[in-house]
């Protein structure tokens, strides 16, 4: 790491661990958006397997929604993102040789490349019908198990290292 990051890094990890009103705000970004962004991904990947078993008009009132509740989750992702950059240098030394925190990291990455292809396969449905929905439907079950198991892991993580 250069100088100045290793010093930014420093003075970073030693405020927060100074500063309680900080460690709770950051937290609480951390699992609000988490709350928000994967709660209505959640609600949202539900409703997609279920739309799948309905008829075209169902379905696509469902693509509709899932593209006014994207904007959301990926602001929430944003957040969710920035929060936890600030929760790592704040302990860069613990959680960069932690085992359960690369997996949460790649873990994430995959609900992120996740993501994009749900985009894709609501495009393929709209345009194809009931036809399209089968790519749609698996990267829901993916969502569901991505979201969970992330959070799994992110609560593990202080716990097991």
């Amino acid at each position: 790491m250069s100088g100045t990051v290793a010093n930014l890094v420093s003075t970073w990890s030693t405020f927060y661990a100074d500063s309680a009103t900080t460690r709770t705000a950051v937290a609480f970004v951390h699992v609000g958006a988490l709350l928000t962004g994967g709660g209505l991904a959640i609600v949202s990947d539900r409703a997609t397997l279920r739309a799948a078993r309905l008829d075209l008009s169902a379905q696509r009132v469902q693509l509709a929604e899932l593209t006014r509740s994207h904007w959301m989750v990926v602001a929430s992702l944003v957040l969710v993102t920035l929060s936890g950059v600030l929760m790592l240098t704040a302990d860069l030394d613990t959680y960069w040789v932690s085992r359960v925190f690369w997996v949460k990291m790649g873990a994430f990455v995959v609900l992120l490349a996740n993501g994009l292809y749900m985009t894709r396969a609501a495009r393929v449905a709209e345009q194809r019908g009931l036809a399209g929905w089968s790519s749609l439907r698996r990267s829901a079950l993916a969502s569901l198990f991505l979201w969970f198991g992330i959070t799994l892991l992110g609560t593990a993580l202080p716990n097991v290292g």
